[in-house]
């Protein structure tokens, strides 16, 4: 009978630990912290900080959002399914602490590449102002996205995105040739 109990209270912690715990406005209360984090009141509990990781960093930026402790173990709390559906002040503090965590500038002019010895070295004008940086030629450094979003990795493993090829100049777009 021992044995029975003891399977049994195994399964249903192991059952609570495969449940999805989804954060909605409805269950859960987020706010600012002194320090430029964010805690997290839901259900009874109390996190005094917590981290937002996204479980698609590059296919689905603002859907799947998971919330975890901060400690070395960094336990899943719950997970946001949209973002969207977050009241505006919780989906801007959130999106705040994304852009923190996955700093990717957005490359919105080409000023030059120049492939030699098998790396290009890019000049480029991002979000943030004019960089350069290189990639090596050959690898995975250029990620097709989508048909007009590509994700670009450079040899320091720092991450530039391009989110609308479309928008670049013709004259831009033709230095990506060797990349599309």
């Amino acid at each position: 009978m021992n044995e029975d109990f003891a399977l049994s209270q195994m399964e249903q912690e192991t059952d609570q630990m495969l449940r999805i715990r989804y954060i909605t406005n409805e269950n859960a209360e987020f706010s600012r912290t002194g320090t430029g984090f964010i805690s997290l009141k839901i259900e009874g509990e109390f996190y005094t900080r917590v981290q937002v990781v996204r479980m698609f960093p590059f296919m689905h930026k603002d859907e799947f959002i998971s919330v975890r402790t901060t400690d070395e173990r960094s336990k899943e709390i719950g997970i946001i399914e949209k973002l969207s559906d977050m009241d505006a002040d919780t989906a801007e503090m959130i999106r705040e602490q994304l852009t923190l965590r996955y700093f990717t500038p957005a490359i919105t002019k080409i000023i030059g590449i120049k492939d030699e010895y098998g790396y290009a070295y890019w000049n480029v004008l991002t979000n943030y102002g004019e960089c350069r940086f290189t990639i090596q030629m050959g690898g995975n450094a250029v990620v097709h996205l989508s048909e007009t979003r590509i994700l670009i990795i450079d040899i320091d493993e720092n991450r530039f995105e391009i989110p609308d090829i479309t928008v670049l100049s013709n004259g831009e777009r033709k230095k990506l040739d060797l990349f599309l």
